[in-house]
């Protein structure tokens, strides 16, 4: 049986890039994404593309609670331990914490810090079990560094940091390995519409490589972090 990879926002960018990384190393793959026709575009996708490796959806928004834990049971219901957790759900609302629109802080918290901490949380007892896996969060730049049109965006990001950097102590004495991804400007749908040109972006498959790169080392190592940036360097 293909070892299995848990990915949350799986259709598009560096989820889909991710997806499609791990799919040609052979593992399984279960997702969840707001859109269901998005999931059935992935679907027909990768069983053409990969005819060797399954793929489970499920339509899903993580902010709801509700729909999380829906997520989880979907999950568990394969009675198959997940080996690798890649929490990439995310949204990005750009403005200032002085003048975005009341809701904006609860929308970006529920989206980018408690879908990743609560579907953890649902995860870890079974590898815990088996001193088994490896988590990955989609951080960002911004965890690290503010920016003037990041507001909200920005600390949420520098939350979903610390809950990996605690995480990662939490998991030393259960050999499970957890690692931040640090992403800078990535070309996803978050820069739909941009005049820049794509030099001035990572690629989400490159994101793809480094986290599949972290996985591949031995049980002895982990990668903390993976800063990646755009090789010109940060958009302002």
């Amino acid at each position: 049986m293909n070892p299995l990879a848990v990915v949350t926002g799986g259709t598009k960018g560096i989820g889909r890039a991710v997806i499609e990384q791990f799919s040609a190393k052979g593992f399984d793959i279960i997702t969840c994404a707001r859109s269901e026709s998005d999931l059935l575009g992935l679907r027909e996708s990768q069983n053409a593309a990969f005819p060797n490796s399954q793929i489970f959806t499920l339509k899903a928004d993580l902010s709801v609670r509700t729909e999380l834990l829906a997520f989880l049971d979907f999950i568990k219901s394969k009675n198959r331990a997940a080996e690798v957790l890649i929490n990439n759900t995310g949204v990005f609302i750009p403005g200032q914490v002085h003048n975005e629109q009341d809701g904006v802080l609860e929308k970006t918290i529920e989206t980018n810090l408690y879908s990743a901490y609560y579907l953890t949380r649902g995860l870890l007892p079974e590898m815990i079990a088996l001193k088994k896996g490896h988590i990955f969060t989609l951080c960002s730049t911004a965890s690290i560094i503010a920016y003037p049109n990041g507001g909200s965006y920005c600390i949420s990001k520098f939350a979903l940091y610390g809950m990996t950097k605690v995480l990662r102590e939490e998991m030393k004495p259960h050999q499970i390995k957890v690692t931040a991804v640090l992403p800078g400007a990535t070309l996803t749908d978050s820069w739909k519409g941009t005049t820049l040109p794509e030099e001035r972006f990572i690629d989400p498959k490159d994101v793809a490589e480094a986290i599949w790169s972290a996985y591949s080392l031995s049980g002895r190592t982990v990668v903390e972090e993976i800063l990646i940036r755009p090789q010109l360097g940060d958009l302002d």
